[in-house]
This record gives C-alpha cells, sequence and structure tokens, in this order.
C-alpha cells in the first residue's frame, strides 16, 4: 500500500508524496522508492519510454566525469543534489583510482542523506551532508564538508540530473557563479540537464516535453526543462570543455561520443566547464 512505511525510510518522510529523488532511484533500478514514487515515474517512462536508459546514461556520465576530473588533477568532489547513491557512485569511481580522493554528498531529501549515510559507513573519505545546493553559505560552511574538503585546492562540482528540478525563479545562474566564485582555478563545474525541446532550431516544445513536467508538477520536486543555450548559459564563467562539449545526452555511452541521429528517448545534454 502507498502509505506503508519501509523500515529503512526515517520517521519524518511523507510516504504519500513523490520525490524526485526516489524516482530516479527507481528508474535506475533501486529499491529505495515508495509506491507513490513508482506509479509517478512509470507515467513518465509511459511518455519516455527510455528514460530508463537515460537515466543509466547519466549515471555513466557521472562516472566517466568523476575518471576525467581525477585524471586533470582534481582530489576531492562535492555531489550536489546527488540523490540516492547507487552502485558505481562518486566515491567508489574516484577511491577506485585514487584512495585519498575525497567526496561529499548534498541532498535535501531526507532519504537520500540517511541512505548515503548508510553505505558510507567508516569510509573517511567520504560523507554525505543534509542541506539545499540553493543554500550555497551553508552547503560550503558546513563542518563536515570543510573537514573533508579543501577550497583552497580544485574541486569537482557535480550537478547531474538536478538543475532541471531548479526554478527560474531561484536563478540557478546566480547560484552556480556562487559556487564559481568559491572554488579556486582549474575547478570544473559538471551539468547534465533535461531540454525543453529538440535540438532542431525552430521546433516547438515536445507535447512529451509538456506532459512530463505536468507530471513533476504533483511531486515535492516540479520539473524545469531549458534549451541548449539556456542550459549553456548556467555555466557561466565555467569554460565548457571542448571534450565532451555540450553533447545530447542521447549520444552518450561510456565516454564514446559520435555523430548520429539524436535519440528522442534522452532529451537531455550533458558537458563539462572548467574555472581557468
Amino acid at each position: 500500500m502507498a502509505g506503508e512505511r519501509p523500515s529503512w525510510a526515517p520517521t519524518e518522510v511523507d510516504v504519500e508524496r513523490p520525490s524526485a529523488a526516489r524516482m530516479y532511484d527507481y528508474f535506475l533500478g533501486g529499491a529505495h522508492n515508495f509506491a507513490v514514487d513508482r506509479q509517478m515515474a512509470d507515467q513518465v517512462i509511459a511518455t519516455f519510454p527510455g528514460t530508463r536508459r537515460f537515466a543509466q546514461l547519466n549515471r555513466s556520465f557521472l562516472r566517466w566525469s568523476v575518471r576525467l576530473l581525477l585524471d586533470s588533477g582534481v582530489r576531492q568532489f562535492i555531489d550536489l543534489g546527488s540523490g540516492i547513491p547507487t552502485v558505481g557512485n562518486v566515491h567508489e569511481t574516484a577511491q577506485r583510482i585514487d584512495a585519498d580522493a575525497r567526496v561529499v554528498y548534498v541532498d535535501n531529501d531526507p532519504v537520500a542523506y540517511a541512505h548515503s549515510r548508510s553505505i558510507l559507513g567508516k569510509n573517511n573519505g567520504a560523507a554525505a551532508i543534509n542541506a539545499d545546493l540553493r543554500d550555497v553559505d551553508a552547503v560550503l560552511a558546513d563542518p563536515t564538508l570543510r573537514g573533508l574538503i579543501d577550497l583552497d585546492q580544485p574541486v569537482g562540482l557535480l550537478t547531474v540530473a538536478v538543475l532541471h528540478f531548479i526554478p527560474d525563479s531561484d536563478d540557478p545562474s546566480a547560484i552556480l557563479g556562487r559556487y564559481h566564485d568559491a572554488v579556486v582555478s582549474g575547478s570544473h563545474l559538471v551539468v547534465s540537464h533535461g531540454l525543453a525541446e529538440p535540438r532542431q532550431e525552430g521546433e516547438r516544445e515536445d507535447d512529451r516535453s509538456t506532459t512530463v513536467k505536468k507530471v513533476y508538477s504533483r511531486s515535492a520536486t516540479p520539473l524545469t526543462l531549458r534549451s541548449e543555450s539556456e542550459v549553456a548559459a548556467l555555466f557561466g564563467r565555467f569554460a565548457i570543455l571542448e571534450r565532451p562539449g555540450l553533447v545530447n545526452a542521447g549520444l552518450f555511452s561510456g565516454g564514446d561520443y559520435y555523430d548520429g541521429p539524436d535519440a528522442d528517448w534522452g532529451p537531455g545534454v550533458v558537458g563539462i566547464g572548467r574555472k581557468a
């Protein structure tokens, strides 16, 4: 039943209201979601049958980005809006390459926070904080974060499948600009974001995108899809790297990019920016 509370769910969590973090967990095949999350997620899948594959590509892009940043000398990561960690998450990917890599997961969903703390256990190089990425001061001043992250050294800021849950009224460009100002040269910003329209110029927003936005409007985290140019503008003073560039997420597969028709089940873009 929708109102039943699993043993792993914190008591303060509303099991009757869907959450984007738990829906994403369901898309990825996870078990930390409620019936109400699955019901709404299934509505999204009915509109975009490739949603599960799109979520998997986002996770693949996240892992690929972590490896790329490690190759660039970054050894510490802040995963903003991290959601519920699954197999192959940031700290596993990073610490497999460098055992001294440090990771802080940031999420305001109680389930995501509780589950992150549970899986991290006694990992001294990784931690989770319960905070809203929009509150930049609170995130960066958090004592747990400051115990692991040295802001005088390059940082990898990860915003994978989260910025489209920040409405224009909250000014995501300004939020990212404040993170830019807080980190040093050589820091990177990783972004994946849902698109509001097909890549072809002049086309109207896809009716399916409108349907998906209506579905998410009934959740705790309504969806704000943006055009490719609007996503590019979010990088601000982070210079978008030539590889991968800002590329259609449907064309991403394990770090390989190719020229081909846009995948209509993957209406999103991914990219990485660097602070000069």
